[in-house]
């Protein structure tokens, strides 16, 4: 067994070695093949330390980093090679590739850039966010009330853009002697303002569902994914009936670490592939697409996890539920909008559209969602969470510029590497 071990371990290896010389060969090309990007250009970074399968982080906010582009010239930062090449494919914005420390500084050296936004807490942010004189802004990839969203890291950064009264809230419970008023900028939800793909199937009378899980997660606490506790059964119900269309958008990151949540995720594809071959103007859709808007606009009623899912629904006002996770173990703040939510049981699984059906009708359940997005994104009349995103943009901006005056006569101070840095600049 030992031998078999270390011959799988070895094959992995090589395996990963080729795949990741392929990667680099096909970013050399890509970058080869393009203008350079332009000097003393960029006044807004977006710092982006990770690989393909954290890509979801960012590219909801695609639409949003375009329309400011308009206005103040935007660069994404990226670390990781297999990242950087989807990037070089798919963002509306130009793209910095910085691996090293000496490139990012670099990069630095020919642009003055005075914010620099971060969609994740990535621990190589840290390597980014040693250089001052310019603001480190915290802008998360979604709202939601996991714990991740009440994490300490927030004070590490100069600012975050929140998206309103709850996240306040839900931040002022936990962090100690922290000035919100003045690093907590609520903005709404601006990716509601650019819901983009195509519908992919015809529209017609039936009541289209979307079903959003998570993934299985990587410690009890947060093991809110529902794939395989409530999915094979909802997917059953829903797929049994003339009268429905699915919208299947799992997690990309659905059963990376937990086989029996992958072997479910699979059967659920199975299932629709099945259905839709039984009856192809059903139109059940898979969804792996990179692109997250069309599903929300489309779809009637939404079923989803515990995760950030349940308020980029929220900020559409539309109907929605949720699974209640099933290990005792999730860790659920019932301070906000779950409180009050409407839960899926894992035991209304198999008859999940009696549930759809008694929540149609519900106008009480109406009245209540109302009042939580108006407490978790403000205004949410189209445009207007765009106008606060930009409008935070230009305070900090006018904020650097003061800040810039009254610092104009000091001197540049050298920055003594790291010996992990040094080690990776040599």
């Amino acid at each position: 067994m030992g031998l078999l071990n270390d011959a799988k371990l070895g094959w992995n290896v090589v395996r990963d070695l080729v795949k990741a010389r392929s990667v680099r060969r096909r970013l050399a090309g890509q970058l080869a093949s393009r203008a350079p990007l332009p000097t003393r250009r960029f006044e807004i970074g977006v710092y982006f330390a990770d690989g393909p399968v954290n890509l979801y982080q960012l590219r909801q906010w695609y639409e949003p980093l375009a329309e400011l582009a308009k206005t103040h010239p935007v660069v994404i930062l990226s670390r990781n090679p297999a990242g950087t090449s989807a990037l070089l494919e798919e963002s509306p914005v130009p793209v910095a590739y910085v691996r090293t420390v000496r490139d990012l500084e670099d990069f630095l050296g020919e642009h003055e850039l005075k914010i620099v936004l971060y969609v994740n807490q990535n621990a190589r942010n840290f390597q980014m966010m040693r250089y001052g004189r310019r603001w480190h802004v915290f802008i998360n990839h979604g709202e939601s009330d996991k714990m991740y969203m009440t994490t300490n890291q927030f004070k590490a950064y100069d600012y975050s853009l929140v998206a309103g009264d709850a996240a306040i809230a839900r931040l002022q419970r936990v962090l100690w002697d922290f000035d919100f008023d003045k690093r907590a900028l609520p903005i709404g939800r601006p990716q509601a303002d650019h819901y983009s793909g195509r519908t992919p199937f015809t529209p017609d009378e039936r009541t289209v569902v979307l079903y959003a899980p998570t993934w299985e997660g990587d410690r009890a606490a947060a093991a809110y994914g529902s794939i395989a506790s409530h999915g094979v059964a909802l997917v059953r119900d829903v797929l049994a009936s003339p009268a429905h269309r699915l919208i299947y958008r799992p997690h990309p990151r659905s059963g990376v670490l937990d086989p029996p949540y992958a072997a479910a995720n699979r059967e659920i594809v199975q299932l629709i592939a099945a259905a839709n071959r039984a009856d192809p103007s059903a139109q059940h859709v898979h969804d792996t697409g990179a692109e997250l808007g069309w599903q929300l606009a489309a779809a009637d009623i939404a079923i989803v996890d515990v995760s950030a899912m349940v308020y980029d629904r929220l900020a559409t006002g539309k109907p929605l539920l949720i699974t209640r996770p099933v290990s005792p173990e999730a860790q659920i703040d019932m301070g906000g909008y779950l409180s009050d939510c409407e839960w899926l049981t894992v035991e209304q699984a198999p008859q999940v559209r009696a549930r759809l059906d008694e929540l149609s009708h519900d106008s009480a359940a109406g009245v209540r969602l109302g009042r939580w997005v108006r407490h978790y994104f403000g205004d949410t009349t189209p445009g207007a969470a765009t106008a606060r995103f930009h409008g935070a943009i230009e305070q900090l901006l006018a904020e650097w510029e003061r800040n810039a005056a009254l610092h104009a006569r000091d001197e540049p101070v050298a920055l003594g590497d790291t010996e992990a840095e040094a080690e990776e600049r040599d």
